[in-house]
């Protein structure tokens, strides 16, 4: 089955830097444009960023442009969000997902989501 495993995640102080990692297995990873989202206390989900499963094609959420970068290496199926100058409102829990590069929604079949990992920043 699809199995997405994130890493990297902690605690970190306002201005430091974090890379988070995504392990994906059961599924043809060419075939997938990964993102990653989060979700903060008493938030909802949000879009944080994604990439085209060619890796030339990369959007970002307003929040983070010029902060986070997204990047994968298709040869180790997996997918990395470079963190920098983190501040507390980067704390929340960060999702990996898989979406088929055919769909055109994060939602029903053919999309994927990790467990999430927590990221903590302190002011």
């Amino acid at each position: 089955q699809v199995q997405l495993v994130e890493s990297g995640g902690g605690l970190v102080q306002a201005g430091d830097s974090l890379r988070l990692s995504c392990a994906a297995s059961g599924l043809t990873f060419n075939n997938y444009v990964m993102g990653w989202f989060r979700q903060a206390p008493g938030k909802e989900r949000e879009f944080v960023a994604t990439i085209n499963r060619g890796a030339g094609s990369t959007t970002y959420a307003d929040s983070v442009k010029g902060r986070f970068t997204i990047s994968r290496d298709n040869a180790k199926n997996t997918v990395y969000l470079q963190m920098n100058s983190l501040n507390a409102e980067d704390t929340a829990v960060y999702y990996c997902a898989a979406r088929l590069v055919y769909k055109p929604t994060w939602r029903g079949d053919g999309v994927y989501w990790g467990q999430g990992t927590q990221v903590t920043v302190s002011s």
